[in-house]
């Protein structure tokens, strides 16, 4: 198995086929516009420019189940991404990442890559890599920053 099975509503309201990203390396983030990690969108964003022309891709998933960080609607979260980050990699429509109603791309990735207390995500910016075959290779932490994941990224797109 691998995210080749799942499909998700983007930001615009577009069913995407995660299949579609096939053969690239892919970061997957739980986001959110009003946590302390919140900055980390600069950090993707330079990631996302510097190697999208290699194979990255970055897909962002707004999530408002901690601290309700996110609470605006899909329009509202596109808007601030855009206007205070210049986000152009892919985001997405809100989701749950845990609990009853997450939703299964997440159940997927956390089943592959348990946290090291508990298997579930615990906070926003919580980052899944990706490789082209569509298998997790690693998980980070919400506190590591992007540009510390950078040689995981470049070593994946060499591989």
């Amino acid at each position: 198995m691998s995210i080749y099975h799942f499909s998700a509503k983007t930001i615009m309201g577009e069913e995407k086929a995660l299949s579609d990203y096939n053969g690239n390396v892919i970061l997957i983030v739980n986001t959110a516009s009003e946590c302390g990690f919140t900055p980390q969108f600069e950090g993707l964003q330079k990631l996302y420019e510097a190697y999208k022309d290699r194979g990255l891709e970055i897909l962002g998933f707004p999530c408002n189940q901690f601290n309700n960080q996110e609470p605006g609607d899909d329009k509202e979260i596109s808007s601030f991404c855009e206007r205070n980050y210049g986000v152009t990699f892919q985001m997405f429509s809100k989701v749950d990442v845990k609990g009853e109603h997450a939703h299964p791309l997440f159940i997927y990735l956390t089943k592959e890559a348990p946290g090291m207390l508990t298997k579930q995500i615990k906070w926003n910016f919580t980052k899944f890599l990706i490789n082209k075959n569509g298998e997790v290779i690693n998980r980070y932490a919400p506190q590591t920053k992007p540009e510390s994941i950078k040689q995981d990224i470049k070593n994946a797109l060499n591989d």
